[in-house]
């Protein structure tokens, strides 16, 4: 977990916020966000909210009174409790690429396996930089579909110490989910008092909540665990071309999805997320790391301070087939706004390819090193007289150099961040040993860290009761 002290890149007037915010009262007010869930509409109903089928028309200021209740900042629990973060304020929390249908490895891209999630959850719990490895980091399509999900809960806890993320499929799902987050953490009231982990809702954007992504809501929100409302929002597609509709839009279907977390248990923890990019204008296709992707970051990162809930937003996004240039500079264009925004969760930090399509082992590693060096640059700076080191100059005085003084040989060993996947071999040197790129430096971290993953300790009696649980809860599912 990273504490973000530096100023946040805030860009917005005060005209334009008021802008914004005339815009997300007159979508909600007049146009009404839909939830295909008739206890939803049930719960809006008694809080004074006009139904009309499945659309619900609000009045703003019952959205903002529901603000209110969210935490500005919550603590959650790690098997290991060195792996606690706290979620909100100036902290930033990392979780690895989520939803994948498919691998690459190496020169092979297909289908996913369980074997491939077991793999990125070693590679999460390796790397300090990531402080979960999240979801589904890629569907594992050898599992039964009906039973998966416990497949990738139980290999979450397992073979990883840090918190987790939660299964969203459907409802029994996420009550699986939490079952065994209970056997783990020590019962029920443990994780209500301090969450195991967060879980994605995405809204059907433009303007609905589907049936599947409400029932997983409820679950979690009664068991008062944190849910990140989110927004899918790829301008020209489902949203208009227009960066500030589109932003009109994200608020008013976030703040419509958090204000029925609270009508289901209020004080539930909630993260507001975005997830905001465009399409290419020829093709249709989502591009990632662009000029407007990080702008409306920036934006959604001011939005979220002023209403006082913590965000998501950003990631290693990209649109690249294979962990080449592209990828790494689309990554960087939006991992840096990330930062400079402020965003206290961020998934897709590491692994994300092909538009979000492909899980890759080699741009995991990639993305680790670029999020290690934005950690380092992030940190606060402060000079002191020492600092300076005059006597260094002194030392060396006019046209000699700094190679051998003494501060030099003092300090040479922990002075600067030291890349680990970067080659700063000469050209001799690096045609000697092989003329291997990123990808194939990446590729041999990777299995190198795989090679020496040692498994975090578990107790035995609980290891085994999650196992019984899987077992017996495989066979009701699976038949």
């Amino acid at each position: 977990m990273l504490q973000n002290e530096l100023p946040r890149f805030e860009i917005l007037s005060p005209e334009s916020m008021a802008t914004l915010d005339r815009g997300w009262r007159r979508i909600v007010s007049e146009i009404g966000v839909e939830f295909l869930s008739e206890e939803a509409h049930e719960l809006f109903r008694q809080a004074g909210q006009r139904v009309e089928e499945n659309i619900v028309y609000f009045d703003p200021e019952f959205l903002l009174e529901q603000l209110k209740l969210v935490p500005e900042q919550f603590e959650m629990q790690a098997r290991n409790p060195a792996n606690n973060v706290t979620i909100g304020g100036k902290n930033m929390v990392f979780s690895s690429v989520y939803g994948a249908p498919f691998v690459r490895d190496g020169d092979v891209r297909r289908d996913g396996t369980l074997g491939d999630f077991q793999n990125f959850c070693r590679l999460a719990q390796s790397f300090a930089a990531m402080d979960s490895v999240g979801g589904v980091v890629v569907e594992p399509n050898d599992a039964s579909l009906d039973s998966r999900h416990l497949d990738m809960v139980f290999n979450a806890f397992t073979l990883t110490d840090k918190f987790i993320m939660g299964n969203v499929v459907t409802g029994e799902n996420a009550a699986d989910t939490i079952a065994m987050a209970e056997i783990v953490l020590g019962g029920r009231k443990s994780i209500e008092e301090k969450p195991f982990g967060y879980s994605l809702i995405n809204c059907n954007s433009p303007l609905r909540w589907d049936d599947r992504m409400l029932d997983s809501l409820f679950v979690y929100c009664r068991a008062k665990q944190p849910v990140i409302v989110t927004p899918f929002l790829l301008m020209g597609a489902m949203s208009p071309v227009s960066i500030a509709a589109t932003l009109a839009q994200q608020v008013a279907e976030a703040f419509s999805g958090i204000a029925l977390t609270q009508l289901i248990r209020p004080g539930t923890p909630v993260i507001m997320g975005s997830f905001l990019s465009n399409i290419d204008m020829k093709t249709g296709s989502p591009q990632f790391g662009t000029p407007e992707s990080a702008v409306g970051q920036y934006c959604i990162g001011q939005i979220a301070r002023a209403y006082k809930v913590p965000f998501r937003a950003g990631g290693g996004l990209n649109a690249s087939q294979l962990p080449d240039a592209q990828a790494a500079y689309e990554s960087v264009m939006t991992l840096m706004p990330t930062f400079l925004a402020g965003a206290n969760v961020v998934l897709h930090s590491a692994g994300w390819l092909e538009g979000g399509l492909v899980s890759c082992f080699e741009k995991y590693i990639i993305d680790i090193q670029i999020l290690e060096q934005l950690i380092a640059e992030f940190q606060p700076i402060e000079f002191t007289d020492d600092d300076l080191a005059f006597d260094a100059h002194d030392e060396v005085r006019h046209g000699g150099h700094f190679l051998g003084a003494a501060h030099t040989m003092e300090n040479f060993r922990d002075c600067f961040y030291r890349p680990w996947l970067s080659s700063s071999d000469n050209f001799e040197r690096w045609t000697r040993n092989g003329s291997i790129d990123t990808a194939g430096r990446a590729r041999a971290i990777y299995l190198d860290t795989l090679d020496k993953y040692e498994e975090p300790p578990m107790d035995e009696a609980i290891k085994a009761e999650l196992v019984e649980y899987v077992a017996k809860r495989r066979v009701e599912l699976d038949g």
